[in-house]
């Protein structure tokens, strides 16, 4: 079953990463990227993963080590947890990304790939994206509002 809830986990959010890549002039993909609630699949596959094992949850969190921290990883439950994280996460920056380029008004062709290089390494995609956001939003630019047709 956890190895069901690992795959699963991605394949939840699926879905809204294909929007903001695909569809981003579309009004719908604004509306569910403007939504924290994106975020709710993953956190269910992890609340799922975690149910039963509160007390090592609560140990591992409260007063982490390395050496915890890696028994906590080494287990399966753990590790699909911490995956179901991180891909809640990662949706949540991306849509901030997706929402932030629109307001900046970059380029679909430029975010698409930027999206899907932060779906597989977000902190690089992130750290990318932050410093083209600098590069972008100027006084004079962070007035102007792209607004979907």
């Amino acid at each position: 079953m956890t190895g069901f809830l690992f795959d699963l986990t991605f394949w939840l959010t699926v879905p809204f990463w294909a929007l903001m890549v695909f569809a981003p002039t579309w009004r719908w993909t604004h509306r569910t990227a403007s939504s924290p609630l994106i975020a709710v699949p993953p956190l269910i596959v992890y609340t799922a993963l975690v149910a039963g094992h509160l007390p090592e949850l609560w140990a591992t969190m409260s007063s982490p080590d390395l050496t915890t921290l890696r028994e906590f990883l080494n287990t399966s439950w753990g590790a699909s947890a911490v995956w179901a994280q991180v891909i809640a996460w990662d949706l949540l920056i991306g849509a901030w990304m997706y929402r932030e380029s629109r307001r900046l008004g970059l380029h679909p062709l430029l975010m698409g790939p930027l999206l899907v290089f932060t779906i597989v390494l977000s902190p690089f995609g992130f750290a990318l994206f932050l410093a083209i956001r600098a590069r972008c939003d100027t006084p004079d630019r962070a007035t102007t509002v792209v607004t979907d047709e």
